[in-house]
């Protein structure tokens, strides 16, 4: 690998861009490391392979060029893919500025004059474009996959721990019990939204806007529908001039990451919380948690900390190129090199982000028992004794209030709602007899809830049955 930093001894050292026939100087080394996107977009090689094959044959098959060359060509890009496989292949930012000039430059060195008409009928705007919604279809398939894996841990888990009841919340205060499947399965919710957006961020990316060349499209007698077919594509985009310049595919799939991982965020803040000494909630498995340098009893949540705080670069990468294409006019502008970076930060840092959940989802352990106790804490049941009242004839209001008291008192005095007697109860209501008790218990106040999508047992097992259903159908679209 040649040393980025090198610069050319004197500007007649340096080597002439593929665009330099209209100029008599050239910009200097720093200038030349500074406009260079081939440090990052050289991990778009397979896509510009990929593309320049298409583009040959369809050449080929066009007429435009020989079938020799194209058979040249295609022979001549196979050698350099497999020496980039090999780590043979020299990226030089000295000598290239981006990946499909690097490429393009060895190409020709090895087969001639054929390597010069691969150009034919092609800007780097539109190759640059075909090889980003290659990418981005790429990477989006592989943030679909991760996420159909979560899915799935979720609702393994949801089944697993059936019938587990634990303190729900609302300001973070004990609130009603639920269950834990149905807690989790809140997430999984979540995640088969995320399924959704990704898979329609993938759609956008899925049409070939190569063809469009600089930007008028060309008067070579191009089959963009050929190329589309070839590359996958669902078919050629429409407008030339949008080709090149549009970059709303790119701000679908970074949004759509960001939700994800706001999600990922939101799912780890209670693992924390969960895994600390006062929850006691969830026990981490050791292989999905760290210690400490100086005491020696920590245990410590930090992958789920660090899903969190990767939250805010996702984020960024999608405020970063909102900015970015807010101020460019039509068609390419250079600014658009800016695109790439948060594409791969937000997608690198996604995959990342679901891997690390789906392992701490798969390992951990929740405690049952400590779920259990802490349902009896927070007076929740205070609901379900006000709708006792209801039932009795009290109208809702007034019954809010009784109950207010009741557990005002109750906190005065220590003790819980399920600790009163029945002549305790009645002091504050004559409504209040002994099947009153039955509204105070936890585990009749989560089987209570049967309405469709409550935490109630037959209204979780139907929705799991859902979550079954939704899951199959994210893994059968994978497939397709």
């Amino acid at each position: 690998m040649s040393d980025n930093n090198a610069t050319p001894k004197t500007a007649a050292d340096a080597p002439k861009p593929l665009w330099a026939g209209r100029f008599s100087a050239a910009p200097t080394g720093e200038l030349e490391r500074f406009g260079a996107s081939l440090p990052f977009d050289k991990r778009m090689w397979r896509q510009d392979i990929r593309g320049s094959k298409a583009h040959a044959a369809m050449l080929a098959h066009q007429g435009v060029i020989s079938q020799q060359d194209a058979d040249a060509i295609r022979a001549g890009l196979d050698d350099i893919a497999g020496q980039i496989e090999r780590g043979e292949f020299t990226f030089d930012v000295d000598r290239d500025e981006d990946i499909h000039m690097a490429i393009e430059r060895v190409l020709t060195e090895n087969i001639g004059p054929a390597g010069g008409r691969l150009h034919t009928g092609r800007s780097r705007n539109d190759q640059t474009a075909v090889d980003t919604h290659l990418i981005a279809r790429d990477l989006a398939d592989e943030i679909l996959a991760s996420l159909a894996k979560l899915e799935a841990v979720l609702l393994d888990r949801a089944q697993g721990e059936f019938g587990v009841v634990m303190p729900g919340y609302t300001h973070m205060q004990p609130a009603q019990p639920v269950l834990l499947s149905h807690h989790l399965l809140a997430y999984f919710w979540m995640f088969n939204r995320d399924f959704r957006r990704v898979s329609a961020a993938r759609e956008a990316a899925n049409v070939c806007p190569l063809g469009a060349a600089a930007l008028a499209g060309t008067t070579y007698p191009l089959d963009r529908h050929m190329t589309a077919e070839a590359l996958g594509f669902s078919g050629p985009t429409a407008n030339s001039m949008d080709s090149v310049s549009d970059r709303d595919y790119l701000l679908d799939l970074i949004y759509a990451c960001s939700v994800c991982q706001v999600h990922l965020s939101r799912l780890c803040e209670e693992l924390v919380w969960w895994s600390s000494a006062e929850f006691g909630f969830v026990e981490m498995d050791d292989a999905h948690s760290t210690g400490s340098s100086i005491m020696p009893q920590k245990k410590n949540p930090d992958f789920a900390e660090l899903v969190r705080g990767k939250s805010g670069r996702v984020v960024g990468d999608l405020t970063s190129l909102l900015v970015t294409v807010k101020g460019t006019p039509l068609t390419y502008d250079k600014d658009l090199q800016e695109d790439k970076e948060p594409l791969f930060d937000a997608a690198d840092t996604v995959l990342g982000s679901l891997m690390a959940c789906t392992g701490m989802l798969a390992t951990c352990t929740f405690k049952e028992e400590r779920m259990r106790e802490a349902s009896h804490e927070g007076y929740m049941a205070a609901t379900d004794l006000a709708d006792y009242l209801v039932g009795k004839g009290l109208p809702f209001r007034q019954a809010h209030a009784v109950v207010g008291r009741i557990v005002g008192d109750c906190v005065r005095e220590g003790v819980t709602l399920q600790q009163l007697s029945t002549d305790e109860l009645r002091s504050y209501s004559e409504l209040f007899d002994d099947d009153a008790h039955e509204a105070l218990d936890i585990d009749s106040i989560v089987r209570r809830r049967t309405t469709f999508g409550g935490t109630g047992h037959e209204a979780v097992r139907a929705q799991l049955k859902l979550a079954t259903e939704a899951l199959e159908a994210d893994e059968a679209a994978l497939g397709e």
